[in-house]
This record gives structure tokens, C-alpha cells and sequence, in this order.
């Protein structure tokens, strides 16, 4: 029963998203067709008799009426001969009609005044004059017209008349705008689409529970297919909707606008931290924090202390520890070995020393002499540091150091000779720091960061 359903679905969303995108095709039919009019004209002619009355496009009266007076010329000559009076009257007529189209160019109403240019170049090249006005009218003589025989009028039909029927005259509403009637072929499916969207809004809202304002957020993109005008905006919901019908794999897309997207918004963001983290460096510098800190003064800006512990002081107190305990007692050989040759090297340059050395059955009395003040030295000096770090009082004492220390080195830098150096130096730097770091930043791979993120994500999973 499941699958049945399933497929019944799969079906009907189908249904609707072909019913979506013939619609999305009307639509940019209508939208390209008064920029395609001339190409449906002169090869489908029978589109142009059918849409012409919804967009409001009718023949002009002005070039409509000057082909008809060729029409009738040619009659006219057919029946009555070039020399007749009937044929010299609707010459003259050609000629008076040709001077008002030149004038008044019916041609851009319908924005094809380029038409009309190409028409009078077209004459001129075939007469030889230089003004349109005068090409017309030597054109339309006797003696001109028919000095090849049939020929004039057979350039007429092939290349002038071709470009009059492509003029026309397009109503106007009563909103300013160009008549378009495209609305009644668009109405069926705006009414199919909104009926579709209530009707899946509503079972959102009752599985769902939500409200009819978040249910129909739900299909936002269907709001598309409703609205009556950028009605070009349709290609989203009908891309979607052949996407979830399986009628179009738009997964690969969606795969590099989110790369795009990330890529982008991951080298902004990281510049951005970057330079606001290396700022506030340089700001707290600049505003003399640097100082306060050293000299253990208050800063400009209170300073907020989470859990009442001095941070450095108890790093420093770790390592301290850490170093005694665990780290001198791996090293103690090591420190041995230093000592001894320290020694040995303070006692060869003395002469008792080497007259010892050669003595017989005495050679190995230095030596031994050496490592065992060289170990007592290393064995005292680290007794000596295990106490201070264990004794109250030397811890104290050890403590009043780090303090006068960090005075006398606060006193010291304060001097504004230093702190001037040791501030614009540090400003330098962070400087440096920002420019090459945003920089190589700005050259990093982000596809390829994009892509070893995935291939973890995929492991982990």
C-alpha cells in the first residue's frame, strides 16, 4: 500500500512539474515574442496570426496602406500598361505616400526606425541617389521602373516589401503600458498552482501543526508561480519541482553553488577575523594597555576576571613544578656530563693538576675527582631548588623575585625612549603579520579545504 502510494506521488509531482514548466514556457514565449515577431513573421507565419491579437499587434495603417497601393500599381500595369494615365496617377500616389513615410516614420512607434534605415539604404544603393526622398521618387517612374524590364519590381517584393510587413501598430492600455492579454492564458494555471499550494499548505499545517503563514513557507518557491509580473522568476520553482519529480538531477549544481558559496564566505570570514583580532592587538598597544600591564597599573578599560586566579601566575607555577619534578630528573645525567667537562676543562689549565696526571697510579684520581664534584654540584644544586620550590619561605622569596622582576622590567620599559621603540615594533609586526597572513589566506586552496572536510566527514561517518 506504501509503495502504491509512493508511486502515485512520485506521479502526480510529476504531473506538476510538466504542467510548471509548459507553463514556464509560455512564459518566455510571451516574454521574447515582440523581440522574435519578425523571425515567427517571415517562417511561421501562422504563430504571428495567433498571438498577434494578445499582445495587441495589428498591421500599421500607414505601411499596410502603402504596400496596397503597390498591389494596385501592379494590377493597374497589368491591365492598362505602364504609359496609361491610371498607372502615371498611381505613381504619382507612390511617390507622395514614400515622401510621408520617409517623413514620418510610422516605423517607431514600434521601435524598428532601423527598418526603415535599411529600406531607404536599400534604395538609395539601388537608384544611386544620396537622399532617401529623391531615391523613392526617381524609383517610382516609368522610366525608371521598368528600364530592366521587371527586375525594379521584383527588387521591391524581395527586398523592400519583406522589411514593410514587418512594421506594425501595438494598442496601448489604459495604464500607459503596451496592451498584453497574456494574463488569460497565464489565469488556468495560476489557479491550477494556488489550489495546489492551499491544498498542500493546509496538510503541512495539520501534520506539522503550524500556522497557514508557516505552512506556506514551507513551498515559498511556489508564491512564484503566482505572482503576475517578473514572472521570469518561475524558472526557480519549476527547476525545484523537476528536481523532486526526478525529472532533472540537480544535485551536481546544488553541489558547486554550495562549494561557491563556502569557499567565498570562508575566506571573507577568516579575513575578516584575522584583521579584527590583529586591530584590537595594535589598538591595545597604541592606547598604552601594554604599560598598564607591565607596570601592573589599572587598564583604560576595566579587565574582567572570570575566576579570581591569576592565569600567568599559575601557568608559571605548573611549570615551575612540572620542570623540577619531572623534567630535571631526566636531565640530571645529561647536566652531570656538562659540569664535568666545565671542570676538567678550569682544572687542565692548572699546573698541579697536570704534574697529578703524571704521576704513576694517581692518572685516574682527577677523573674520578671531577665526576664526583661534578654529581655532589648537580645532586646539591637540585636539592637546593626542590626545597625552594617546597619551602614556604623560599617559595615566597622566589615569588618576591617574579615581582621585583617584572617592576624593575615594567619600570624599565616605561622609559620613553623603550616604550616608544618596543611599541612601534610591535605595531610593525602585527602589521606584517596581517598583510602576509591575510594574503597567503587569500591564495589558500578552499576547494581543496572543501573537499578534505567532506572525505573526514565521510570517515567519521
Amino acid at each position: 500500500m506504501n509503495n502504491k502510494k509512493i508511486r502515485q506521488g512520485i506521479w502526480f509531482e510529476r504531473l506538476m512539474a510538466i504542467a510548471a514548466t509548459v507553463n514556464l514556457g509560455l512564459v518566455l514565449f510571451n516574454l521574447s515574442y515582440v523581440s522574435w515577431r519578425d523571425f515567427y513573421l517571415h517562417n511561421l507565419p501562422q504563430i504571428t496570426k495567433l498571438y498577434d491579437p494578445v499582445k495587441g499587434i495589428e498591421a500599421h495603417r500607414d505601411t499596410e496602406n502603402y504596400l496596397k497601393a503597390v498591389d494596385e500599381l501592379q494590377t493597374q500595369i497589368s491591365q492598362t500598361g505602364i504609359n496609361s494615365t491610371q498607372t502615371t496617377a498611381r505613381l504619382a500616389e507612390l511617390r507622395r505616400l514614400s515622401t510621408e513615410i520617409v517623413q514620418g516614420n510610422p516605423f517607431a512607434a514600434a521601435g524598428k526606425s532601423g527598418t526603415l534605415e535599411k529600406i531607404k539604404n536599400r534604395m538609395r544603393r539601388e537608384t544611386g541617389k544620396k537622399s532617401s526622398t529623391e531615391a523613392f521618387a526617381t524609383f517610382w517612374t516609368p522610366e525608371f521602373l521598368f528600364r530592366r524590364g521587371t527586375q525594379e519590381i521584383n527588387f521591391f517584393n524581395t527586398q523592400i516589401k519583406p522589411l514593410f510587413i514587418t512594421n506594425y501598430y501595438r494598442h496601448i492600455g489604459e495604464n500607459g503600458e503596451f496592451l498584453d492579454e497574456f494574463w488569460l492564458i497565464d489565469l488556468p494555471f495560476v489557479i491550477l498552482f494556488a489550489g495546489e499550494l492551499i491544498t498542500r499548505s493546509w496538510l503541512i499545517k495539520r501534520k506539522q501543526r503550524l500556522t497557514w503563514g508557516e505552512a506556506i513557507l514551507w513551498r515559498w518557491y511556489d508564491l512564484l508561480l503566482l505572482i503576475p509580473f517578473w514572472r521570469w522568476l518561475r524558472v526557480i520553482p519549476v527547476l525545484i519541482r523537476l528536481d523532486q519529480a526526478q525529472l532533472l538531477n540537480l544535485e551536481i549544481i546544488q553541489y558547486q553553488i554550495e562549494r561557491s558559496i563556502i569557499a567565498n564566505l570562508s575566506e571573507e570570514i577568516s579575513e575578516i577575523v584575522v584583521i579584527r583580532m590583529i586591530n584590537q592587538l595594535q589598538i591595545a598597544i597604541k592606547s598604552g594597555e601594554l604599560t598598564n600591564w607591565l607596570s601592573q597599573k589599572p587598564a583604560l578599560r576595566p579587565y574582567l576576571d572570570v575566576n579570581n586566579v591569576n592565569e600567568i601566575e599559575a601557568i608559571v607555577g605548573i611549570l615551575v613544578k612540572t620542570t623540577v619534578y619531572q623534567v630535571l630528573p631526566k636531565i640530571q645525567p645529561d647536566i652531570v656530563a656538562i659540569l664535568r667537562h666545565s671542570i676538567d676543562n678550569v682544572l687542565s689549565q692548572s699546573p698541579i693538576y697536570r704534574n697529578l696526571l703524571a704521576v704513576p697510579g694517581l692518572g685516574q684520581i682527577p677523573n674520578q675527582l671531577s665526576l664526583q664534584l661534578s654529581t655532589q654540584l648537580t645532586a646539591n644544586i637540585y636539592t637546593a631548588i626542590v626545597a625552594a620550590v617546597e619551602d614556604p619561605v623560599g617559595a615566597k622569596l622566589s615569588s618576591q623575585l617574579a615581582q621585583h622582576f617584572s617592576e624593575a622590567l615594567g619600570t624599565a620599559v616605561q622609559k620613553k625612549q623603550t616604550l616608544g621603540e618596543i611599541q612601534t615594533l610591535m605595531s610593525d609586526l602585527l602589521e606584517e603579520v596581517k598583510i602576509n597572513y591575510v594574503q597567503r589566506l587569500s591564495q589558500e586552496n578552499f576547494e581543496q579545504l572543501l573537499t578534505q572536510t567532506r572525505q573526514m566527514r565521510s570517515q567519521v561517518n
